[in-house]
């Protein structure tokens, strides 16, 4: 992969909290200030140099959050990601015991192999 440069994708870059909160901050107080959310986000976008499509979804997933709109919350998301982990270490865990029972089972039984 030679000639690429070692930082990221500008689409794959991570933006601080703190960014991301003072913009759906900035997004939120212009729509009600002007009562009318046309433009906005890219507004505001622009303003603060991130992309716009980034920061729609983070006004989406903030509105999600605050009760808004319909969808799965942060937190939940957290949640699920979190029990789908330990869901995957427990499969592997059992597949790990399902193999040594087989193991031990096959060179303790006292009847020779037909």
């Amino acid at each position: 992969m030679a000639g690429r440069s070692s930082s990221a994708h500008p689409s794959q870059r991570r933006y601080p909290p703190e960014l991301k909160q003072r913009a759906v901050r900035m997004v939120q107080e212009a729509i009600a200030q002007s009562g009318d959310s046309y433009g906005v986000i890219t507004r505001v976008a622009r303003q603060l140099g991130i992309g716009s499509e980034s920061l729609r979804g983070w006004v989406r997933q903030a509105e999600i959050d605050d009760g808004q709109r319909p969808g799965t919350t942060s937190q939940d998301a957290g949640r699920i990601a979190e029990l789908e982990r330990e869901v995957r270490e427990l499969r592997r865990a059992n597949e790990i015991l399902k193999a040594a029972s087989a193991f031990f089972a096959s060179h303790l039984d006292p009847r020779p192999p037909r």
